[in-house]
């Protein structure tokens, strides 16, 4: 697997929001969707918040590849189900990283549910 670099790390993850893209069986770009991104060391995660039924996360699980773009980087990526141990320290990011949020916004990736879906972005 690819790393990251530290300018890519950096610029996805403090971008408030990026845009993700899942590829379909048939190799074509699904339709982006707006979402929150977290960096813990040099990985980044994500989560869905409607959790496993939340259909941009069942187009990641189709051939776990697509697209990243935010904080000015745009990065083909694949998307790795994450290590259920890595858990409390996305929720921390996430807890840090949008704290300003009201609670009910912020606790949508906190749920049992979005962290079922935890995923970890991996550059290709």
């Amino acid at each position: 697997m690819s790393e990251w670099t530290s300018e890519d790390l950096t610029r996805i993850g403090n971008a408030e929001e990026v845009q993700v893209t899942s590829r379909r069986g048939d190799g074509t770009l699904r339709k982006p969707v707006t979402i929150w991104v977290v960096r813990d060391g040099d990985s980044l995660y994500v989560r869905s918040v409607k959790g496993p039924t939340g259909a941009w996360f069942r187009g990641t699980q189709e051939r776990h590849e697509g697209r990243i773009r935010g904080g000015g980087a745009d990065q083909d990526i694949t998307f790795v189900d994450a290590d259920h141990d890595i858990g409390d320290k996305v929720d921390a990011a996430y807890r840090a990283k949008y704290r300003r949020y009201a609670g009910s916004i912020l606790n949508s990736v906190l749920t049992p549910q979005a962290r079922s879906t935890t995923i970890q972005l991996v550059p290709r």
